[in-house]
């Protein structure tokens, strides 16, 4: 039998494994910082903007299914937008079980301000969403006011009243064919706190907001709760129809419109904010698992390398600061330790953004942790069927949902 060497060559390799794991999440760290558009800064909002000298009109279409608890203070606010233009809202009631479509209508009477129409569609076909659905419906009834603007938001989200305003005038001052902005989510619970920024945080990493707006750049996003998009886009982008399946719509419609030549912008919200409360960590992980192995195209290869990527990223620098100390690796606890200092870093801005305090940054390593299980979870409720899962309906992946005749 071969001998299995001295004792201090198998501490040897494992030392070394350390370092070179602890090393390797280092130099992704300083890349993440420098290379990917300065993702984890929070200066990124509405471009510069004058208004013009005859303001389009726009019609805002407001898909919602089972709203009635945020309808209250959401629709209002659209209602009592001070837009110097033309502009009415299109709410399209989704088959909702809970009378939103007459709270709509009495709150339509209630407060008055712009023209309010609701409508409802009926049940989306196969291969259709029915946010899409909605969407379809609702436009389709704009069309026959000829807006030169739509406004797409979700129910569950607020605007100041001048936020229209500045929509538009953003969008005409940069001739941008879309413009949206990431609403402020809430943040009041525990979980919210800790959960809440790093998933705008994760998001921004993974669609850099200033690549976005580049011309030729092939990064394309929207944030589905304030989404404004020229009508002629809209049409060259065959919108809704060419995403009709999309689990994560606004994904979707972004590069649909950047993929037909369109000019997007995308960035942090002001005055736009989301009044969906997440108070238990239970609502936090269905909103993040029902889309998450979506993101991932379904791909169990994707998912793989997603897991062993957070880890790395996220996992390994409290890992190797750890490990490093109690093995006496100190080259593997300064790479650690660096690295979690840069995540921890980086995630200040987006801490100070949603006004939290700045303890929670080096946690974020528990809240990746967190993510990583929910796209597992996702994965693991898509193959059982139910991945897709929202407001009692479960859509089928899109290779396997039929086409519209």
């Amino acid at each position: 039998m071969r001998p299995a060497g001295p004792p201090w060559w198998g501490r040897l390799r494992r030392v070394s494994a350390l370092v070179w794991t602890a090393v390797g999440s280092l130099a992704a760290w300083l890349w993440l910082l420098l290379g990917q558009g300065f993702f984890w800064r929070t200066d990124v909002r509405l471009p510069p903007r004058r208004d013009p000298d005859v303001w389009p009109s726009v019609c805002v279409v407001v898909p919602a299914r089972d709203e009635a608890t945020v309808l209250p203070e959401s629709l209002p606010s659209l209602l009592a937008q001070e837009y110097p233009g033309r502009a009415e809202v299109f709410l399209v009631d989704d088959g909702s079980s809970d009378g939103t479509g007459e709270l709509a209508r009495a709150l339509g009477r209630r407060h008055g301000g712009l023209p309010l129409t609701v409508a409802s569609p009926g049940e989306p076909p196969a291969g259709w969403t029915g946010k899409l659905w909605a969407v379809r419906h609702g436009m389709g009834l704009a069309r026959a006011r000829d807006p030169e603007y739509l406004l797409l938001t979700d129910a569950d989200i607020a605007h100041r009243p001048d936020s229209l305003r500045q929509l538009v005038a953003s969008a005409v001052t940069g001739e941008y064919d879309l413009v949206s902005q990431m609403a402020r989510l809430r943040v009041e619970s525990v979980w919210e706190r800790l959960v809440v920024p790093a998933f705008v945080y994760f998001f921004a990493q993974l669609y850099p907001f200033r690549w976005i707006a580049r011309k030729g750049s092939r990064t394309a996003a929207a944030a589905g709760g304030c989404v404004l998009l020229r009508t002629a886009a809209a049409e060259r982008a065959r919108i809704p129809d060419a995403v009709r399946h999309a689990v994560i719509d606004d994904v979707a419609v972004a590069r649909a419109v950047k993929g037909s030549g369109g000019h997007i912008w995308l960035g942090l919200a002001d005055r736009v904010d989301s009044v969906r409360p997440y108070p238990r960590l239970h609502d936090l992980w269905r909103m993040v698992s029902r889309s998450a192995y979506a993101q991932l195209r379904h791909s169990p290869l994707l998912l793989a390398g997603t897991v062993a990527g957070l880890a790395v990223v996220y996992l390994v620098p409290p890992v190797a600061l750890v490990a490093g100390l109690a093995a006496g690796s100190g080259t593997a606890a300064v790479a650690g330790g660096l690295a979690w200092l840069t995540m921890t870093a980086t995630y200040v801005p987006m801490l100070r953004h949603y006004r939290q305090p700045l303890w929670l940054a080096p946690l974020l390593p528990v809240t990746a942790l967190l993510y990583l299980l929910m796209t597992v979870d996702s994965a693991v409720q898509h193959r059982r069927g139910r991945g897709a899962a929202w407001k009692g309906r479960t859509y089928a992946r899109p290779d396997a949902a039929p086409e519209r005749p």
